[in-house]
């Protein structure tokens, strides 16, 4: 019934009472009608259609002023719904409906043009069932600081709840029944540990993202049958690799090593062998630690501490590559000719034992700097020929459209307490780099060789940004004072790429770099290819990191299901046909919270360092103007406000079509790479924010008119 209802309301645009509905279709008996409301309110339910105040009903879809999306709230009381393929729409604060920062809502606009306004109709999801916070004491009572204040609810606590908590515990909560349209009765369910407690505030920041840090009974249980060594009965098919010269290159730290490379010559050819970790070998489908994987989705790196998707035992035993034990793997060799093109490649199972775990500092120091450490005297011409590959494979990447917005990352440096002593850039050299060009290359072939065989898949995919944004950013470009050869009419990879070398010289370049990736689309994962903009890639993949991320996981079982067991079953086909597309979401979703976990934990550790800095002065550059001051960063990335209160002189303004703040008197401009001399006044992290005045403005600020 509601697919028939659904295909009647395609081609109406006027919202028809359940009567008219039932009408259309000719019914006449009270059990009909009955089954037309019944299908009606499992649209409404399902947000497929939309039920007016006057009981009218009409497709979501085909009413253009409403919209379905996530809202985020600010500090100030207003939000914006999220909207996946247009523009944000701003919600001032008395149109919020009782709507929360996170609810998923129905929202109408009520004010077109180039900023839309609306206002929250109805809360369609609201996932606040486990949030974490601070147990404070409030009129003498236990009370919850939630670490997420954005959360516009009331909460009283179950007293039964409380009993091992203290005052400065982080604990979880669940919310257990509601009390009022922002009032619930909620319960403790774990207590993470005190906030001053080495690891507990990066323990805190996962568990709002709903990233799990232990792993359940059912796997630890099946963790007892995991082998500490690799059963040579399962060496039977596989190819041996061991006496090949094999070896890995990571940081310094790593312990959960995925990939290992090989090269060698035919003739003219460069043979390129990238060998990555069986870990579907070990994680099977329909077992605890295959469920978990895909829960987890991702592992996360917060700081030096690392989430695991899966277990230490498997991660940083039987599944990592390390130095001089036998491992199962999956090799992906190419053929690979002076221009940089893969001439023929070879997929299959096989077997290796690394020479050696190397490290970035020491290979960057024998590609960079001809430093040679003695213990790897044996491997440094390998290592040279490498990178000779790897310079051609990256000039045949970018000849195609390769995109690199070489954007600066921070790293965190901790004490044993896990205290921030120090932020400093993560360096990037020909080592990282050479790395980067093998896993693209494998990557690629995979995906290509699956998607020749038109066969079910997961890719990872890139769309091409909306032309709107692009054209936001130019403008904002020539507001700076540049004028742009470039023209970005056709939006391709090469123009992107010729419009970043155009701005490569420009002192603003890592600020206006990372302004272009944010208006870019995301890259997310899907089991239909479109491409990949931002490489320049027809065809992509995740294959190189199954330790790391589910999505390459899932890959290694569709290359064994397909080119190793040779099953192309229809009953095989469909099921991947159907599954991929929940795994493909699933997988993108559990990517973000990951990635929203580390901006937050790094944001609260460069406060953390910064609070033992107050009263010290820096240089640094404008990175964002709004309307209650700018951002200033400094040449470590760390970031702070400049509060509009604080610029002594004259009265302020934000003016948006100059994106500049400007005195009312003086007519004094603040803009976008305008360089400045600060003073740290506060800094805190418990909230996550840096605060800085100004103490001196460069002379050649506002010249680019």
């Amino acid at each position: 019934m509601k697919e028939e209802i659904v295909k009647i309301l395609e081609n109406v645009y006027e919202a028809k009472t359940a009567i008219e509905i039932n009408d259309l279709f000719g019914y006449k008996t009270p059990e009909e009608y009955k089954s037309v409301l019944d299908a009606l309110e499992e649209l409404v339910n399902d947000f497929i259609v939309y039920k007016t105040k006057k009981d009218r009903y009409i497709l979501i879809k085909n009413c253009p002023s409403l919209k379905i999306g996530k809202l985020t709230v600010n500090k100030k009381g207003y939000g914006f719904v999220i909207l996946e393929k247009e523009d944000d729409l701003y919600i001032a604060s008395d149109n919020l409906n009782g709507a929360i920062h996170d609810d998923v809502v129905l929202s109408e606009i009520i004010r077109s043009g180039v900023k839309k306004e609306g206002r929250i109709l109805r809360v369609l999801k609201r996932d606040i069932n486990d949030l974490v916070g601070e147990i404070i004491v409030k009129n003498n009572e236990f009370s919850i600081d939630l670490d997420d204040d954005k959360k516009d609810i009331e909460l009283v606590l179950k007293k039964e709840s409380l009993k091992n908590c203290v005052p400065g515990h982080k604990v979880v909560i669940r919310l257990d029944k509601k009390l009022g349209q922002k009032k619930y009765l909620a319960e403790v369910i774990k207590i993470l540990g005190h906030k001053d407690d080495p690891g507990v505030d990066i323990l805190s920041i996962a568990c709002k993202y709903g990233i799990e840090t232990e792993f359940n009974q059912d796997v630890e249980k099946e963790l007892e049958s995991v082998p500490t060594e690799v059963d040579p009965k399962d060496l039977v098919g596989r190819t041996d690799l061991t006496e090949k010269e094999i070896f890995t290159i990571d940081g310094s730290h790593t312990k959960d090593i995925d990939d290992a490379i090989s090269l060698d010559m035919d003739n003219d050819l460069y043979v390129l062998g990238v060998h990555i970790a069986d870990v579907s070998h070990y994680v099977k489908e329909n077992t605890a630690l295959g469920d978990t994987a895909y829960e987890r989705g991702t592992s996360c790196y917060l700081a030096d501490t690392v989430i695991p998707m899966i277990p230490h035992k498997l991660s940083n035993g039987i599944c990592s590559l390390n130095e001089g034990v036998v491992r199962l793997t999956m090799s992906c060799v190419m053929k690979i000719d002076h221009r940089g093109k893969v001439v023929s490649y070879d997929i299959f199972p096989s077997y290796i034992k690394s020479r050696k775990k190397m490290t970035y500092e020491a290979v960057n120091d024998i590609l960079m700097r001809d430093i040679v450490a003695p213990d790897y005297q044996e491997f440094a011409p390998t290592l040279k020929k490498m990178n000779e590959l790897a310079h051609i494979l990256r000039k045949e990447k970018i000849s195609r459209g390769y995109i690199n917005f070489d954007i600066d990352e921070a790293e965190v440096v901790q004490d044993e307490e896990g205290r921030a002593i120090d932020i400093v850039k993560r360096e990037r050299e020909d080592g990282e780099m050479l790395i980067e060009d093998f896993m693209i290359a494998a990557n690629e072939t995979v995906a290509t060789h699956i998607y020749n065989m038109d066969l079910p898949f997961i890719y990872r995919v890139h769309g091409t940004p909306n032309s709107e944004k692009i054209d936001d950013f130019v403008n904002l470009v020539k507001l700076l004072g540049y004028e742009l050869q470039t023209k970005v009419t056709d939006l391709t990879p090469i123009s992107m790429q010729k419009l970043l070398n155009e701005l490569s010289d420009k002192e603003e370049f890592s600020i206006l770099s990372s302004m272009l990736l944010r208006s870019m689309k995301k890259a997310e994962y899907s089991k239909d290819n479109i491409g990949h903009f931002g490489l320049g890639s027809k065809a992509y993949t995740h294959f190189t990191s199954p330790i790391r991320r589910f999505p390459d996981l899932t890959v290694h079982r569709l290359l064994k299901k397909y080119l190793v067991e040779k099953d192309l079953s229809m009953f095989t086909v469909s099921y991947y046909d159907s599954a991929l597309v929940d795994i493909a979401e699933h997988s993108s979703l559990k990517e973000v919270g990951s990635v929203n976990a580390e901006r937050d934990v790094l944001d609260m550790k460069m406060a953390e360092y910064m609070e033992s800095h107050i009263g010290e002065e820096y240089e640094g550059m404008i990175s964002t103007v709004t309307n209650f001051g700018f951002f200033v960063e400094l040449p470590n990335l760390v970031e702070g406000l400049v509060h509009v209160s604080t610029l002594k002189g004259d009265y302020y303004t934000y003016v948006p079509e100059k994106l500049a703040l400007i005195g009312h008197n003086t007519k004094k401009q603040y803009r976008i790479g305008d360089k400045l001399k600060v003073k740290v006044i506060s800094a805190s992290k418990e909230t996550a924010m840096i605060d800085f005045e100004i103490v001196k403005v460069e002379e050649n600020y506002g010249n680019k008119e």
